[in-house]
């Protein structure tokens, strides 16, 4: 951390300003508040203004955000900058008010940013400083104290903190010397909020003890993001030997090779293993949950595991990370017309598609004749090269489909007649010969 060093356009930017001056897109964050106003008067410096949008967002939680865009927009004006201004409606969530404001605000973010696109933001040592500390107070582990990352992808495009290692005092220095004018956030006061308790009450004191705090906690965060770094890439090593594979709305692993590993490995796969894949990691009880009802379970068991919008759960020696959807599922009589020409969304958010194809797939004389259904109990079938029909529940365990899809299936009917099943057969005496042309059943779900 540069401590007290002075603020220049030129060491801000000393890494970035050939990748800002060939982005296709530079966005700014915007609050009005000291830090973004000053990011945007030094970017300024470095590029052409015309080329920048600031970005200003309205939570609708203070009684002068009307005051606070009024100043952005006057601020943009003297720069020559473009502003885009937009209001968010903030709904509360488990994990607290800031952080459902947060959320809303990345949202605009990634919605407006571009392909290659940077977003600028104004965090600065300060910021740095109390998220290690909230965290440390949760729990986190070294992904966690790694604290905020000068830059990561966003969307189409990438996020940058160029002043994270300039402290508040030094932004305030610069901007006074500047004669810049910015508002200031009256919750800020408010020690309700937990980051504002450290801000106001905690680092005070810890500064009058040790005033180099921010500098080692600074360095902590360093070494931090190096171990997560490293064990992100145990865990990406374990897992390529796990014989992971593309399930029906996300991934699995084999879990005999999986208990081959140290219990401290197989903490450290599950932790990282759905980041691999953009979604959010497990936290340390959801992993201590996996690993006790769930991977040590009855090898007969179908347990399962529920986060948020994560499932994890097993099956015939594998194990399933799955993505879960809110959408309700309504399969009651359910009957839907599908003439194949085009997908079809089922009620559950899948997709079933057709394609044509010759000597394969099921024979159609007629397509508007074709109808879809569900599951209601007691149907039968005779998959091609079966020599007998079957319950269609023995027939789904036998073909192991996973439980958790086996009444969300698709069944394909031409009249009263079930002539497939999803995309895992065909039934008896609808198939192609080899100079027909048919149709090629394809049954896609990207959450549960």
């Amino acid at each position: 951390m540069k401590k007290n060093r002075e603020i220049t356009a030129s060491a801000v930017f000393a890494h970035w300003l050939e990748e800002l001056n060939s982005a296709p897109q530079v966005l700014v964050g915007l609050s009005g508040g000291l830090d973004s106003s000053v990011l945007l008067c030094l970017v300024c410096e470095v590029i052409d203004a015309e080329k920048i949008s600031a970005v200003h967002i309205d939570h609708g939680l203070s009684p002068n955000a009307d005051h606070w865009q009024q100043q952005s927009a006057e601020f943009c004006q003297s720069l020559g900058v473009r502003l885009h201004s937009e209001s968010v409606s903030v709904i509360e969530s488990g994990d607290g008010l800031e952080s459902a404001a947060r959320d809303a605000r990345y949202q605009v973010f990634e919605k407006l940013i571009v392909k290659q696109g940077i977003l600028l933001l104004g965090h600065h040592a300060d910021d740095q400083v109390e998220t290690v500390l909230f965290r440390l107070l949760r729990g986190s582990g070294p992904k966690g104290l790694a604290g905020i990352p000068l830059t990561r992808p966003l969307g189409r495009g990438k996020l940058l903190r160029p002043l994270l290692a300039w402290t508040k005092a030094a932004l305030e220095a610069w901007a006074l010397e500047k004669q810049l004018s910015w508002v200031e956030d009256e919750s800020n006061q408010q020690d309700q909020f937990d980051r504002n308790y450290l801000r106001n009450r905690v680092v005070p004191v810890l500064a009058e003890r040790w005033p180099d705090y921010a500098q080692g906690i600074s360095r902590t965060a360093r070494h931090s993001s190096e171990a997560d770094q490293l064990a992100e890439s145990v865990a990406r090593a374990d897992l390529a030997s796990l014989k992971i594979k593309s399930v029906r709305a996300g991934w699995s692993l084999s879990l005999p090779e999986f208990n081959q590993l140290e219990p401290l490995r197989q903490k450290n796969l599950l932790r990282y293993w759905p980041s691999f894949y953009g979604l959010s990691g497990l936290s340390q009880s959801f992993v201590e949950e996996t690993l006790g009802s769930l991977v040590s379970a009855r090898k007969d068991s179908e347990p399962k595991v529920v986060r948020g919008n994560i499932q994890l759960c097993r099956y015939r020696d594998r194990l399933y990370l799955l993505q879960r959807s809110e959408r309700p599922k309504t399969y009651d009589d359910a009957c839907l017309f599908w003439t194949a020409g085009e997908a079809l969304m089922l009620p559950d958010g899948s997709r079933l598609s057709a394609e044509k194809v010759l000597g394969a797939g099921l024979r159609v004389d007629d397509v508007s004749k074709l109808t879809l259904r569900f599951r209601q109990g007691g149907e039968r079938c005779q998959p091609v090269g079966r020599d007998r029909s079957n319950s269609l529940k023995k027939l789904l365990q036998e073909y192991a489909l996973e439980p958790w899809w086996r009444e969300r299936i698709p069944l394909v009917y031409i009249e009263e007649q079930l002539v497939a099943v999803g995309d895992l057969w065909v039934c008896h005496g609808w198939q192609c010969d080899a100079n027909e042309q048919g149709l090629k059943i394809t049954w896609q779900a990207n959450s549960l």
